[in-house]
């Protein structure tokens, strides 16, 4: 059902796009991902996170969480199912080990969530992406690197 409604909200081709090339590899983590059911109990949205890395230009990995697909179907968009997945993410986050959450999205939807594009700018991804909808979330977004590659977190 999850796959049906993304293919609605992204089309059928979502999965040749660099958000599902960051996190080849990797599974999604269940307690930081999260479905939206309406009054009679039909699955209306999605978020997912999952375990990434930022590595650096000396080969350091910096864990970091990305987040989404985060997904509402069409029909149902802007009635704040999209509002309260995100917050049900954030509450679900440790906030004594917080990681960077990152994401591909519209700025215009994200910064109300406290995601910036700025501590991105010199990140790449192992695919196209326009560089202002590459943004990240971060208690201290000062310590993170300047430069680096995105990727799964494996190992």
């Amino acid at each position: 059902m999850i796959e049906a409604l993304l293919d609605r909200a992204f089309g059928e081709d979502r999965q040749g796009k660099t958000a599902y090339k960051v996190r080849e590899g990797v599974d999604w983590l269940p307690a930081l991902s999260f479905a939206a059911l309406d009054a009679d109990d039909m699955l209306v949205g999605t978020i997912q996170t999952w375990p990434l890395a930022l590595t650096d230009s000396q080969g350091r990995r910096h864990p970091m969480l990305m987040v989404g697909p985060v997904a509402v179907v069409p029909e149902r968009q802007s009635e704040g199912f999209g509002h309260t997945l995100m917050a049900a993410m954030t509450s679900a986050l440790d906030p004594q080990a917080a990681l960077p959450q990152v994401l591909i999205g519209d700025p215009e939807y994200y910064e109300r969530f406290g995601f910036i594009s700025a501590p991105t700018q010199g990140w790449s991804l192992p695919g196209p992406h326009e560089k202002h909808r590459l943004m990240v979330r971060a208690p201290n977004p000062g310590v993170l690197p300047d430069e680096g590659t995105l990727g799964p977190w494996i190992g």
